[in-house]
């Protein structure tokens, strides 16, 4: 998720009338993804046409926008996204069918502004990060009970949470934005203990962190800081409590387009969603440009960034959330490699 350059007046319902969030009647489409046969331009590896499967919302009134995020494929097959500009008492947590393209509100509330969502590998609940008022919350995969999972200072700091991982044991990896004006390099990743009580900051001075990633092994993060075009590796020692190294992998060269979410492959191969462009560039996790998925230009009018991307856990089927002025949609392609756990949701 990312936003424009505006004061952080992030609280409350107000919230929802300030934000200026950028990616970062039912519209069927029927296709399946398929790999394009034109090539990609000198330096973005080979070109990935993605098909839409689903016109999920239009620009609310109230908040002048519409923005999808979090996809993340349930038990019976449907994909949960997230709309994080939408107003009170219009889904928040939307269910996707991504053969007919239908969908339904499955959760909703009052203040939430949610940039994520992901499952628990420990209690099968969604996860929500919210924005708007820093907190975590949960609910069960059809929406009930919901639970404030976090709330609170981080270090004496209210985190601006944004995308979210988990280990196999269910502890929570969060890229906190914090910072969001262009001088700023206060962001950080925090990892949460899996009952939500214990914190601890993995890592800090980071300029508007984004996307956050285990790799396929689950020893060390993935993580895109939006304001530097960059994606880095954390190598993170055997309780997964502290950073071992730290380094710059990959310099995305995305022009006016940045780093966004990322997922990952069964190959490791990193999936960079870009706010700015609707296409994710997709990396070898040795940093070699390997592939653009990108929306068709006849689909692409008046959408204007790709905010995220999951892959279906044992298969290439890909899914990719894409929103702007004309709303906000769900296209389809065929990932390089099978999904796992940690490609579902982010």
């Amino acid at each position: 998720m990312t936003m424009f350059r505006t004061p952080r007046a992030l609280a409350g319902l107000a919230v929802l009338g300030l934000l200026a969030l950028t990616g970062c009647g039912t519209q069927t489409a029927g296709h399946t993804a398929t790999t394009a046969s034109k090539p990609a331009p000198p330096g973005e590896g080979r070109g990935i046409r993605a098909t839409q499967l689903a016109h999920v919302t239009d620009v609310h009134e109230a908040t002048g926008m519409t923005l999808l995020e979090g996809p993340v494929l349930i038990g019976d097959g449907s994909l949960y996204v997230v709309d994080v500009t939408a107003p009170p008492g219009e889904p928040k947590l939307i269910s996707v069918d991504v053969a007919t393209g239908k969908h339904e509100g499955v959760y909703t509330d009052k203040t939430g502004a949610y940039t994520s969502a992901q499952i628990s590998p420990h209690d099968h609940r969604v996860y929500l990060t919210d924005f708007a008022t820093g907190s975590i919350v949960s609910v069960a995969q059809d929406g009930s009970q919901p639970r404030t999972f976090f709330s609170g200072d981080v270090d004496g700091s209210r985190m601006t949470p944004d995308d979210i991982a988990f280990d196999d044991e269910g502890n929570v990896y969060v890229s906190d934005a914090h910072g969001t004006e262009p001088d700023e390099a206060d962001g950080r990743i925090v990892r949460i203990d899996r009952d939500g009580t214990k914190t601890t900051v993995l890592a800090d001075g980071l300029a508007q962190p984004n996307g956050v990633m285990f790799d396929p092994e689950l020893r060390g993060l993935w993580i895109s800081e939006l304001s530097e075009d960059t994606i880095s590796y954390l190598l993170l020692d055997a309780d997964k409590t502290a950073v071992t190294s730290r380094h710059e992998a990959i310099h995305v060269d995305g022009g006016l387009a940045q780093t966004d979410s990322i997922a990952v492959d069964a190959d490791g191969n990193l999936y960079q969603a870009l706010h700015g462009r609707p296409a994710i560039a997709v990396y070898s996790k040795y940093g070699a440009r390997l592939a653009t998925v990108e929306v068709p230009a006849a689909k692409s009018e008046g959408l204007k960034s790709a905010t995220n991307v999951a892959i279906a856990p044992g298969g290439t089927k890909a899914y990719m959330t894409v929103s702007g002025p004309a709303g906000g949609y769900v296209f389809g392609f065929t990932a390089l490699a099978k999904g796992i756990r940690q490609s579902n949701g982010g």
